[in-house]
């Protein structure tokens, strides 16, 4: 395997490094993401077991039907997971919001803007 340039590494880097796009800190979603996936699958088993609960008795009976069609017809909960963001996005999206926040005297933060996209080999500003 041939030696990277710094310009290789840094180009690696802002496409392979990851940062966090839950909207919350990184170290809470070691926790929360196992919480809300439990507080779904909760919620999942006692719909069904109240749902069953309401059909016991006689097979044959209507409210069995019913509690049957009201199982089926409900959208059992999932959580959905998603990869973080790469740091490019992240550096590119971060940098066009302060950008933004500046009022026009903000070519500090174009400029590092636009290596990023650079070096990504992106277009440059708008």
């Amino acid at each position: 395997m041939r030696r990277k340039t710094p310009q290789e590494k840094k180009r690696l880097s802002y496409l392979k490094d990851r940062r966090d796009d839950y909207g919350e800190n990184a170290k809470s979603s070691r926790k929360n993401l196992p919480r809300s996936k439990a507080f779904a699958r909760r919620s999942n088993r006692a719909h069904e077991s109240l749902t069953l609960r309401a059909a016991t008795g006689n097979p044959d009976d209507v409210r069995a039907e019913a509690a049957e069609q009201r199982l089926l017809s409900r959208r059992r909960r999932v959580k959905r997971k998603w990869g973080d963001r790469a740091l490019a996005d992240y550096l590119d999206w971060k940098l066009d919001r302060r950008a933004g926040r500046e009022d026009g005297r903000a070519t500090r933060l174009i400029e590092a803007r636009d290596r990023v996209r650079r070096r990504l080999g992106r277009p440059d500003s708008d």
